[in-house]
């Protein structure tokens, strides 16, 4: 990266504001690697590239457009291959590179690893970082594998994200944006903004959901200044359909909204005009096939009911508590099958004040939770570690002050509550199938972190399927 482009960066914070930018950013070298691997800029925009930027929301946006986009394949020819990156995976790495909404293979993922990383080790300079690799394993996999579309998902900023070494895409989104990683980002909601408007590229389209007025006064102004065509969803598609589970929480609603103009975006910049968009049919068989591992996800293991949520910044766990109230008593079996709430978060966050909010929510909706269980990111009982786990998770006990302070921060909203720690994700699960056995049944939910879902759902269900 050049000295003013790290100036820029510097530069466009606001005046009273501590930069708070450490090392080298993400993006740098990532043009150098491509070119290493044989793969040119143009071979990159050739991809036909949808990007998406946010804070909450962009990995269930950049699943849904990949759900239309396929819809839309299978109904007229095109696109009949869909690359998906996104991140960060949940059960194994593999589940990052997705083409047509299933991981590629263990095979065809190690044969892309092994030849990305064999071709950038002959040359005598730096080698990227995890991240990095990864992003480039995807572009390299969707070149190789001639995808049709490919929609890549920023990691968490945009300007200097490892994705953006995209110089042309064809359409750009922008999800709800809020205070999150703000030591990297921060320490301003419109510093986010910025960098998340960093994906706008000069003459394309870029669509973003509704967003608070300084937000969209910070993405007015990028786009204005990279000029790119920035338009706003602010309602429901009409052509979503009314019921269904992919959509029960109200966010998801919002979020399939913009991935439905991203999708007819590209669609109409990619076709002539009597063939470009999605029908209503594409719209609902998109809803119908969407999945997103570890969002909003339930599922039924005899009379035990589990609810995961990733949600592990106060919007999101806002979010999931409410989603959990509407489900769980739609699909409550009896009257007096008990609520169990099993967190983990470890930390910089106040991880406090999330179970607090958690609480809250749960309490404004007459939802009783009679039992809070707090876990460590430990997944196994025995101590052992699986070899694709999500990502190494933070070397950070549990000590009890924390502890204290969660059941604390609990119980100032429910006084009346059964509270137990335990010591890995696998005893808190036990611990919670032994509640439901002893009361004929139980609904529990997970939420608070990504770690703690990627353990739960390794535990919880067999290894999906794998194109």
């Amino acid at each position: 990266m050049s000295p003013s482009k790290i100036s820029s960066f510097k530069l466009m914070l606001s005046s009273n504001a501590k930069p708070s930018f450490k090392g080298a950013p993400s993006l740098t070298g990532m043009r150098d690697w491509c070119q290493q691997l044989g793969h040119s800029a143009q071979d990159i925009n050739n991809l036909n590239i949808v990007h998406v930027a946010g804070t909450k929301g962009k990995g269930s946006t950049c699943a849904f457009v990949s759900s239309f986009l396929k819809a839309h394949g299978e109904r007229t020819g095109f696109p009949l291959k869909v690359g998906l990156y996104t991140s960060p995976h949940l059960k194994y790495v593999q589940e990052r590179v997705q083409i047509n909404s299933k991981p590629i293979s263990e095979t065809l993922f190690a044969k892309y690893i092994f030849e990305v990383w064999d071709k950038l080790s002959s040359f005598d300079s730096a080698k990227p970082r995890y991240l990095q690799l990864l992003m480039l394993v995807s572009v390299h996999a969707f070149i190789s594998e001639r995808v049709d579309a490919a929609i890549f998902e920023t990691h968490n900023g945009g300007e200097y994200d490892v994705t953006n070494v995209i110089e042309r895409s064809v359409v750009s989104g922008i999800t709800t944006i809020g205070m999150d990683h703000i030591d990297q980002l921060g320490p301003t909601i419109g510093n986010i903004a910025w960098h998340k408007a960093g994906i706008f590229r000069k003459g394309a389209l870029a669509f973003s959901a509704s967003q608070k007025p300084e937000v969209a006064e910070v993405l007015s102004r990028r786009a204005k200044e990279k000029e790119a065509d920035l338009r706003y969803v602010t309602d429901f598609h009409p052509a979503l359909p009314q019921n269904a589970p992919a959509l029960k929480p109200e966010v998801q609603k919002m979020n399939a909204s913009l991935a439905v103009a991203l999708s007819n975006g590209f669609l109409k910049s990619k076709l002539p005009k009597e063939l470009g968009g999605l029908t209503s049919l594409d719209v609902v068989r998109g809803v119908e096939q969407f999945f997103w591992l570890g969002r909003y996800q339930q599922f039924v293991d005899g009379t035990c009911q589990w609810f995961l949520d990733g949600a592990h910044n106060d919007l999101s766990v806002q979010k999931a508590a409410e989603w959990f109230a509407e489900v769980a008593v739609e699909t409550q079996s009896t009257t007096s099958v008990p609520r169990i709430l099993i967190f983990s978060h470890i930390s910089d966050r106040d991880g406090a004040a999330l179970l607090r909010s958690i609480a809250k929510t749960l309490q404004e909706r007459g939802i009783l939770i009679q039992h809070l269980i707090l876990s460590t990111y430990d997944e196994r009982l025995d101590g052992s570690t699986p070899p694709d786990r999500c990502f190494e998770h933070p070397e950070k006990t549990f000590p009890s002050d924390l502890q204290n302070d969660y059941i604390e921060a609990w119980k100032s909203v429910y006084g009346k509550c059964h509270t137990a720690f335990e010591s890995s994700i696998e005893g808190a699960l036990n611990l919670a199938r032994r509640i439901g056995d002893e009361h004929g049944g139980m609904q529990t939910l997970i939420t608070g972190s990504l770690y703690l879902i990627g353990g739960a759902l390794r535990l919880l269900e067999p290894r999906p399927k794998a194109v």
